[in-house]
């Protein structure tokens, strides 16, 4: 039976490199001369450390490392940025986290839609991914499509497709 796996999964060595081009851009940026910028990328936790002289710089920040991260690859919606900065003495500091997999109440989100859609396939969790199955290649490519318009807040991806 054709099936397909639906994960959330960021690629640690493209977001090691986004991190990376953004402090080579914030180092060369007339704005940023003379500032106090530090990006920490903690590779296991998939967290992000940032510290600035104040929160327009950090918002700057920020806007510069997601369109680097879109250009290596990683969705905007990749970073959890519900997080407030907070003022530390001199600094304003955020910690940025990095989604990767899919949660259980996210997985369950899907399963839901999945169901509520009414093609005939049958989709089951596994640890962080969704399976789906379904009798028709057809039936499979269209909840592909539907679900691009769910807007669930997380970064889709489709591996696995068997026939």
């Amino acid at each position: 039976m054709p099936s397909f796996d639906i994960v959330s999964k960021v690629d640690a060595q493209s977001l090691d490199n986004a991190v990376n081009v953004t402090k080579k851009e914030i180092t060369n940026r007339f704005d940023f001369k003379n500032a106090h910028v530090v990006m920490d990328l903690n590779k296991k936790e998939f967290r992000l450390n940032l510290e600035t002289d104040d929160e327009m710089k950090m918002r700057q920040l920020i806007d510069v490392l997601i369109s680097r991260a879109h250009k290596q690859g990683i969705e905007p919606e990749a970073f959890d940025l519900s997080k407030e900065g907070f003022q530390s003495g001199k600094v304003w500091k955020k910690e940025v986290t990095v989604r990767n997999g899919l949660k259980q109440e996210d997985a369950k989100k899907i399963v839901k839609l999945i169901k509520d859609s009414g093609l005939k396939v049958q989709a089951s969790i596994n640890d962080d991914l969704v399976r789906v199955t379904g009798k028709k290649i057809d039936d499979l490519q269209s909840i592909i499509q539907s679900s691009k318009s769910w807007g669930l807040g997380i970064p889709l991806q489709y591996e696995n497709m068997r026939s």
